[in-house]
């Protein structure tokens, strides 16, 4: 396998955009594609921004963003992704578009390149079957926010090479990030883990057990974690947060991971956490 240089990341939002930031700083050649200019240009705003909190907090210099921002191609068309050696998926959080855009890339880009998806739940081999190189086939799970955690979760299907496995460390390791290696499961080890703690957080604020800010401060103060499972799953978005506890319910054929109703109650009224001004907090 050939070294991995060019990259390509398909989604330009959130996590797509911090992925092409951390990738463009470690001297990757980035492309960064989406469906439309005003996403596109949305996002390397965004990059702009983070890259000018990293000069501010003297992690990076200067000369370092402006070869990062050149390094950055912004494109609406997949074809600009054919000579990448390294692709990955960003897109929503739907096993059908993500599968739709692994056929695409399965047709643009050559044979021997590597097809990731920033899945953060989804089954790995079920969006390989998508491909005919399953083998090449893998999940790398960003953290939010990408620049700063260390954490990438990678994923192996049921069919993925260690040849893939090893190159996909390799270039993690090179972004500065800690590689945790995971087998294909509902949820991986981040959300199987965290959604159910959050979604019993949820059953506590409906049975009235307490408040929302008390029951973040209990896990906050008693157990050390930087921030609630409340204000958490209103950061993440209480949408996304439902998605990945059907996932594990349904992949994991077990009631015990059920959605709490306070938080489909709370997905169906539109309080979809940060991103909508309303959660279980206010957002001005």
């Amino acid at each position: 396998m050939d070294e991995i240089e060019k990259v390509s990341i398909i989604g330009a939002g959130t996590m797509g955009s911090g992925i092409a930031h951390v990738f463009a700083v470690n001297g990757y050649e980035v492309n960064l594609i989406d469906t439309s200019d005003a996403l596109l240009e949305r996002a390397l705003s965004s990059i702009t921004d983070n890259l000018g909190r990293q000069v501010r907090k003297e992690i990076i210099s200067r000369n370092a963003v402006e070869n990062a921002l050149k390094s950055i191609n912004l494109s609406t068309e997949m074809d600009i992704a054919a000579d990448s050696q390294l692709l990955i998926e960003a897109v929503f959080e739907n096993s059908e578009v993500k599968k739709k855009v692994f056929g695409e890339l399965e047709r643009i880009s050559d044979r021997e390149a590597i097809l990731a998806t920033n899945t953060s739940s989804i089954s790995i081999t079920d969006i390989a079957s998508a491909t005919n190189r399953k083998d090449k086939v893998i999940g790398m799970h960003f953290f939010n926010p990408v620049p700063v955690m260390e954490l990438v979760e990678i994923i192996k299907g049921e069919s993925t090479g260690e040849e893939t496995y090893q190159a996909v460390r390799k270039v993690v390791k090179s972004l500065g990030k800690t590689p945790v290696e995971v087998n294909d499961s509902p949820g991986f080890i981040s959300n199987r883990v965290l959604m159910p703690m959050i979604n019993e957080a949820v059953f506590a604020l409906m049975e009235g057990v307490s408040s929302a800010d008390d029951i973040d401060t209990v896990m906050k103060l008693g157990m050390n974690h930087p921030m609630g499972p409340l204000r958490l799953a209103d950061f993440i978005g209480l949408d996304v947060c439902l998605n990945i506890m059907e996932i594990l319910q349904n992949g994991l054929n077990s009631d015990k991971y059920a959605p709490c109703p306070l938080l489909k109650e709370k997905v169906e009224s539109g309080e979809l956490g940060r991103k909508t001004g309303s959660g279980f907090y206010k957002y001005n």
